[in-house]
């Protein structure tokens, strides 16, 4: 795959936007049975960098948890537990929240610390034409964690994740990110486009391949091709694995993560 142009994310975020802002505006609320119900099998925004385009059921809560290991150079970075929380408080609309992360840096000269804890709220739009899935999530990283990790203050962020089947079990999925950075005096936005083909290889196993893009107002961009499988070891339990490999120099040269997340239903 070519990799975009670093202009290609800015427009795709502020078209994709547009596009969303008027289907907010002129569709009606989305329909209860058009979203996930309880009792469907757990899906979540992990192990690729795209976040699922579907929310938790109603009335459930979903605990999502992994650790990576990052190479760059010489050094490495162990962080965890990455773990978020999401909560369905409506059909089709979820509140969720990504709690501290620790980096620690075992080799090498990278910091160790915490990242911010990030509230938002995530909406699933109705069904699109052409059968395509799309969700939109606003919010904030708040200025909890170490400055040297998160950065300074308030960083809100807008995503929208999509997803289509293809049949035969096949699919693709993506999301476009605007990362806002106030309180940052070089660059106030980086832009992140990605890009998933996955594949259902059994009612319980998928895997997917992703190109993950971070494009920064100043400097250069960030590419990476994941990669991994999740298993469902019942319909609310979840195992996965990726490894990420770095296309460019200003990313990790490789990153592995493992994760296991679940689900708890009938919490109305």
């Amino acid at each position: 795959m070519r990799a975009p142009s670093a202009h290609f994310p800015k427009n795709a975020f502020l078209l994709s936007c547009a596009f969303t802002a008027l289907a907010w505006l002129g569709a009606p609320a989305a329909a209860a049975d058009g979203c996930p119900q309880s009792g469907a099998p757990i899906v979540t925004d992990r192990p690729d960098v795209a976040n699922s385009s579907m929310v938790v059921p109603a009335g459930s809560l979903q605990s999502e948890n992994g650790v990576n290991l990052s190479v760059r150079g010489g050094g490495q970075t162990l962080d965890g537990t990455n773990s978020r929380l999401r909560w369905g408080v409506a059909p089709c609309l979820e509140l969720l929240v990504d709690l501290p992360t620790y980096f620690a840096a075992p080799r090498g000269r990278p910091g160790s610390g915490f990242s911010d804890v990030a509230p938002a709220v995530k909406w699933q739009l109705p069904p699109l034409p052409g059968e395509v899935t799309l969700s939109v999530t606003a919010g904030a990283g708040l200025p909890t964690g170490t400055a040297a990790i998160a950065g300074p203050g308030v960083q809100p962020y807008l995503q929208v994740p999509w997803s289509r089947e293809l049949g035969s079990g096949w699919g693709v999925s993506g999301m476009v990110t605007a990362f806002f950075f106030p309180s940052d005096p070089v660059s106030h936005l980086t832009t992140e486009s990605t890009f998933v083909l996955e594949k259902s290889v059994s009612d319980r196993a998928d895997l997917f391949v992703e190109y993950v893009g971070d494009y920064p107002e100043r400097g250069a961009p960030r590419l990476l091709l994941n990669s991994g499988a999740l298993y469902r070891l019942t319909p609310t339990q979840q195992i996965d694995l990726h490894v990420a490999f770095g296309l460019n120099r200003n990313a990790p040269g490789v990153i592995f993560g493992v994760g296991y997340s679940f689900r708890i239903d009938g919490l109305k």
